[in-house]
Parts: C-alpha cells; structure tokens; sequence
C-alpha cells in the first residue's frame, strides 16, 4: 500500500484527514511517524502559495507522495483578517482558547449582521519529483458572540452556521466532516488521489 504523507505536526488536521481521506488505499502517515523534524515555515502571501510551498518541500525531504494544506478564517469586519495569518493572529505562542478570545475582542460592539466570516482551505498534493496540484473548498458563517461547543479545534468555537444553528465545534464529526471547508477541499483531494493510485 503506497503511503501518503501528512505534513501538518496539527493533531486535530491529522484526525480529521485520517477520516476524510480513509478508504482511497493509502497507508496514511505524518512527519513525526516519519521522523520528519524540519519546519517549513508558510512565508507565502497566500494559501494556495503557502500550501505548495510545504507539499513540494516535504515531498521531496520524505520522498513520499504528500498532502499540505493552508487554511485561515476571514472575517469581513476586519477586512478579511485573520485570514493567512490564523494560526499567528493571537501571537506565536497562542493556544486554541487565546487566538478565540483575542478575535472575539477585535469584534467587540460588532453586531451579528458584520459578522460575516468564511472559512478557506486549500490542500496541495505533491510527488518527491516535484509535480503538484491544488484544490480549494469554503464554508460561509458568522462570527458568534461567544465560543460554544467542544468538537474540533481552532476557531470552531465561535463559527456560527445559521444553516444548522450551531457553531461548528457544536457539530457531530460526521457532520463537520460533510461541510466544512476541509471537508469540501478533501472531496476533490480524494479524486485527485484516486488518479494517482491508479
């Protein structure tokens, strides 16, 4: 079974990759199972960029078929911050929790109709010979005025699909995993994979 690489050290894009991606033929594995220590940091000016640039990287470190993705919340209120730099909004350091309250009070006094805010992902499919592809997929939603629920991780607390009345932490996997902008960039990320494997 031909193994596909991971390059995220994220544990909740691991988990969530094992499930979307299950069942393609691949024996899925991640840096650290890989002894992969190198941080390729995302110094790209977009995700599409930062996505390629950490697949083609670690393809060719692992010389494994690898699978990278970039991803970040925009927010309308604040011109589409924190976007690229989601993970960094809150600072190096910041955990979950902090990068949530620290967008939350950037919100403050904004009510719920400027709170518009979608989430982006772009995944990037790399071989150790350099060759890459990319897919995108989006989830629309509003910023929340609190953090509710205990499923998923990063923003999910706070964003709010008034589809299902519920923020996305709020949300069975199952269901995140139909909707969310991971799980509608994986759709197509598995007909590329499919391609590959034959």
């Amino acid at each position: 079974m031909p193994k596909l690489l991971l390059a995220t050290s994220n544990p909740g894009k691991i988990r969530e990759y094992r499930l979307l991606l299950d069942g393609l033929g691949y024996e899925m594995t991640t840096l650290a199972e890989e002894g992969i220590t190198k941080v390729v940091t995302e110094s790209r000016n977009s995700y599409e960029q930062n996505a390629r640039l950490k697949a083609v990287a670690y393809a060719k470190l692992s010389g494994l078929l690898t699978l990278a993705d970039d991803s970040g919340l925009e927010v309308d209120a604040l011109k589409g911050d924190p976007g690229i730099k989601s993970a960094r909004f809150a600072g190096k350091a910041a955990t979950d929790a902090h990068r949530v309250s620290f967008l939350l009070a950037r919100l403050d006094n904004v009510p719920s109709e400027r709170r518009t805010a979608r989430f982006k992902c772009v995944i990037a499919i790399a071989t150790p010979e350099g060759q890459c592809q990319t897919c995108c997929g989006e989830c629309l939603g509003i910023i929340a005025l609190e953090a509710k629920g205990r499923n998923g991780f990063g923003y999910d607390p706070v964003f709010f699909l008034p589809e299902k009345g519920k923020t996305m932490a709020e949300l069975p996997s199952k269901t995140k995993n139909q909707i969310s902008h991971r799980a509608r960039a994986s759709q197509k990320a598995r007909q590329m994979l499919q391609q590959l494997h034959t």
